[in-house]
């Protein structure tokens, strides 16, 4: 069973009629990865917590996870 990745965070689509000549449309990071980096940057801004860096991401992707569950309803 695959993650629930939330999609892209930030696309940028090619629209009908329209050309990218330097480069295609591109989807950017997910909305799973964007939702864990924001976690990440408020446990970094505490300097109180002394968690490795392991569990801190680990922390970071289930708060990301919660959010998609919850933003899914």
């Amino acid at each position: 069973m695959s993650k629930d990745r939330g999609g892209p965070a930030f696309p940028v689509p090619l629209n009908p009629g329209e050309r990218y000549d330097v480069h295609g449309p591109a989807d950017g990071m997910t909305l799973r990865d964007y939702f864990a980096a924001k976690a990440m940057q408020g446990a970094l801004a505490n300097p109180e917590v002394k968690e490795t860096a392991g569990a801190r991401s680990e922390w970071a992707y289930e708060i990301a996870d919660a959010m998609l569950k919850e933003r899914a309803k």
